[in-house]
């Protein structure tokens, strides 16, 4: 074969002669035409290749399909297709996504890792045939694996992650969310040999313990982002280990974990200054205490769901308006004990002019029109929550869009009496009676 030019041989550009009529094929190097073609997505990349005979050489190089993804183009694939891809990428192949292709399984994949060695980035998100012989496949073939998603991928195991750590040591990112078959001795066999670990998403992964977190506190100083939504067995014993050990942590999610208390949130305050994301829904012990260290200590919040924090009052919304500039989504679904005061404070705070887009006050009984007075100034506003909140009135909302014409406001308010039947004897309901 002759020598390579950007991947693709000189004996393949023989076949671009003067016979091949198309203006764009005499006047644009071919070279630059594989540039180009380099920017197209799958589907434009597949009918580039049905023009000519030419374009589709340039079109199937292996070059020009470094990053794939198929979630918007075709799901229900079959591995053979998965393995036809494997062939033609080689090398080349650097990002893939397999997102909710459930015909793809591990043989298919085993291809694939024997084919890509150089793949840096694989989304498995949902393949639900795929096994812990895959994350074997991976482990063998594929050592520059920096991350993976195997989320909902309910057959992997511990072997899985045994496996991984034994041939995956560049990984930064995992996400193994519902695969709930994982438990602490797969956890440790995978911090313990991949030190670089940034991400670690263990949503669902309801048979971890403080054990597992532990381990994971002690072994990945580099650890950034950690999902642990409802992890229902972890305490707050698991959860200072991961504060003391992982000092970079800037989002953490422990929604639905209800066994912790204000200490976690003593904890990151004193040890994780960095935090951006916090999300504590339905950690209903939680309370303004607890929220007042966490304000003057993580400066850098940006987000927070503190949706059924029932404890918590207009105190945490002062700490917050204070100490936290940068806050741009606040959830307060369900905390009943907020009033008008509260979001006064926090409409006149420093992240009200620039910063805040999107508050949720669903189900705050005491909230009424005067928040919505408090909220004008806040000209980044972009959404507001308001379903059940039984003060709040079509005048309010309307006051609020005077000043913010473009907000979305989401509410309702149900009919005072039933409209009148049409259509003979049918029943009509309104929108209360049909979600109950």
């Amino acid at each position: 074969m002759g020598k390579e030019v950007n991947g693709v041989s000189r004996s393949r550009f023989e076949m671009f002669t003067n016979s091949d009529e198309a203006v764009i094929n005499k006047k644009l190097p071919k070279e630059l035409l594989l540039r180009i073609f380099s920017f197209l997505d799958v589907v434009t990349l597949c009918r580039c290749a049905q023009v000519s005979r030419s374009w589709n050489v340039l079109a199937l190089d292996g070059s020009n399909w470094q990053r794939i993804d198929l979630f918007n183009f075709q799901r229900d694939i079959e591995g053979r297709v998965v393995e036809n891809i494997s062939k033609r990428c080689g090398g080349f192949l650097r990002k893939l996504s397999l997102r909710g292709c459930l015909g793809v399984g591990d043989s298919a994949l085993r291809s694939f890792a024997q084919n890509c060695r150089n793949i840096e980035l694989l989304s498995l998100n949902g393949c639900t045939k795929i096994t812990d012989s895959t994350c074997s496949s991976l482990s063998k073939f594929c050592p520059k694996l920096k991350h993976l998603d195997l989320s909902s991928c309910t057959s992997i195991t511990n072997l899985s992650l045994k496996a991984l750590s034994e041939g995956c040591h560049s990984l930064e990112q995992l996400n193994i969310s519902w695969c709930d078959q994982v438990t602490k001795d797969g956890i440790q066999a995978l911090v313990r040999s991949c030190p670089g670990l940034k991400g670690l998403f263990l949503k669902g992964c309801t048979q971890l313990e403080d054990e597992a977190l532990k381990q994971i506190g002690a072994h990945c100083p580099e650890l950034v982002t950690l999902n642990l939504q409802t992890c229902s067995q972890i305490t707050d014993e698991g959860l200072i280990t991961i504060c003391r050990g992982c000092h970079r942590l800037q989002s953490l999610c422990v929604s639905g974990c209800a066994n912790i208390t204000d200490a976690i949130l003593h904890a990151l305050g004193q040890n994780c200054p960095r935090l951006r994301i916090l999300e504590v829904a339905r950690c209903s012990q939680l309370t303004d205490v607890g929220f007042t260290t966490l304000a003057r200590n993580c400066h850098e919040l940006e987000k927070m769901d503190l949706e059924e924090c029932v404890q918590i009052t207009d105190g945490t919304l002062i700490q917050l308006s204070i100490h936290c500039p940068r806050l741009q989504v606040l959830s307060l679904s369900h905390c009943e004990l907020i009033t008008d005061d509260g979001i006064r404070h926090l409409g006149s705070g420093p992240c009200a002019h620039d910063c805040l887009e999107v508050i949720e006050l669903d189900n705050c009984p005491l909230i009424t029109d005067a928040s919505l007075e408090h909220l004008k100034s806040c000209h980044s506003l972009d959404r507001i929550e308001l379903y059940d909140c039984q003060q709040i009135t079509r005048a309010g909302i309307k006051r609020l869009r005077t000043h913010l014409p473009n907000i979305k406001v989401h509410a309702y308010f149900a009919p005072v009496t039933p409209p009148p039947s049409v259509g003979g004897s049918r029943q009509r309901f309104c929108r209360c009676c049909v979600l109950l």
